[in-house]
């Protein structure tokens, strides 16, 4: 057996898993980037890694988007939902126990967004800032 023919598994295995790491992390058809980030944010937070790779995969053109999220004090990929924009309360669940509102554990299909757009879709609202 030959160091070559030793080697096409192994060689097998890591194209496999370059295809389905690419398969894993694509948007999908119509997804909006906040889905698509929160969908992403399962694989880890490190800047803006996710929005960036959305914006370059879908709207390219969308050339502010680091400045607008800075502006919601979003500056990793996390900061998005803790600082710019929220599920909707119609779309969260609400505890009478703890009187609290929480996630689901799997979110509503997103509702979609035009082609090259970086906006949310109906199921993300803006957070407020009162100071």
């Amino acid at each position: 057996m030959t160091a070559e023919s030793e080697l096409a598994p192994v060689l097998h295995i890591e194209r496999e898993l370059r295809h389905l790491s690419v398969e894993l992390t694509q948007p999908k058809l119509g997804e909006c980037m906040h889905c698509y980030v929160y969908r992403m944010l399962e694989f880890g937070c490190t800047g803006l890694r996710w929005a960036e790779r959305y914006r370059n995969l879908k709207a390219p053109r969308a050339t502010a988007l680091h400045r607008r999220l800075m502006s919601k004090g979003a500056g990793c990929d996390c900061e998005i939902f803790m600082n710019g924009w929220s599920l909707r309360r119609t779309y969260q669940l609400w505890d009478p126990e703890t009187e609290e509102y929480s996630y689901p554990e799997e979110l509503p299909a997103c509702r979609g967004v035009r082609a090259g757009s970086v906006q949310p879709c109906g199921l993300w609202t803006t957070h407020y800032r009162w100071w």
